[in-house]
């Protein structure tokens, strides 16, 4: 897994960029080596916005999150990338098992 992190109107420090790293850990288990990252920072006065794009299997997933502070934001980030992450392989393998169960069966009949 690897993880862009880019600032629209704000500077990365290497403190917020190792808060993400530390943070996105958690949705590590949701996603394979191959996949990709990619997560924007920016200050809209008053509000610090996050937003993360992820690409896997040829699917793209993007989420965002808005706070006071830009730790909490990146916290809600995580929060939000998560929940989607879980609905997105719970949709896979619903779809796997729909699509096999028939072929398997021969059918309906």
């Amino acid at each position: 897994m690897r993880i862009e992190v880019h600032g629209h109107d704000i500077e990365v420090t290497a403190a917020l960029r190792d808060y993400v790293e530390t943070r996105f850990r958690r949705v590590q288990r949701y996603l394979e080596q191959s996949d990709d990252i990619r997560v924007q920072l920016k200050l809209d006065k008053p509000r610090h916005c996050a937003e993360a794009t992820v690409t896997r299997h040829g699917r793209t997933l993007h989420v965002d999150a808005a706070a006071d502070d830009m730790y909490a934001a990146i916290d809600l980030l995580t929060d939000k990338l998560e929940r989607a992450l879980v609905r997105a392989k719970e949709k896979e393998h619903d779809q796997a098992r729909r699509t096999g169960g028939l072929a398997r069966s021969g059918g309906f009949g």
